[in-house]
């Protein structure tokens, strides 16, 4: 799901939750960055998908200068692959569904080569 930037990603998480409802079944567990912690993203958690499980990955309080946070590498690698995409590599749409469009086919440029590779 894309958002305006004018709306924080705490606030957007519900419609991105309510996304989610009856899509995926299968989901058990949910790993969402510090950002989400706090009673908001709970809350809409817990009236859209209560069976889902939430963690929140947080850096350490005693970290100093440069750590890898667990699960965070996930979500860079796949900002990395949007990356090799020329038409993502900037933010040149003007409207959220195009910005979608283009984030759609990205994705299914990477999981056909990534399926044809392993065949």
């Amino acid at each position: 799901m894309v958002h305006p930037a004018s709306i924080q990603d705490r606030d957007g998480s519900a419609l991105v939750l309510g996304t989610l409802f009856g899509s995926f079944p299968f989901l058990k567990k949910l790993f969402a960055g510090g950002g989400y912690q706090g009673p908001i993203f709970k809350q809409a958690q817990k009236k859209i998908l209560p069976y889902l499980k939430t963690e929140i990955v947080k850096r350490s309080d005693t970290a100093t200068g440069f750590e890898v946070i667990p699960r965070r590498w996930v979500v860079e690698r796949t900002f990395a692959w949007f990356g090799r995409c020329r038409r993502l590599a900037k933010n040149f749409e003007n409207r959220t569904r195009t910005a979608r469009a283009f984030l759609l086919l990205a994705s299914i440029r990477m999981m056909s080569r990534k399926l044809c590779l392993n065949a």
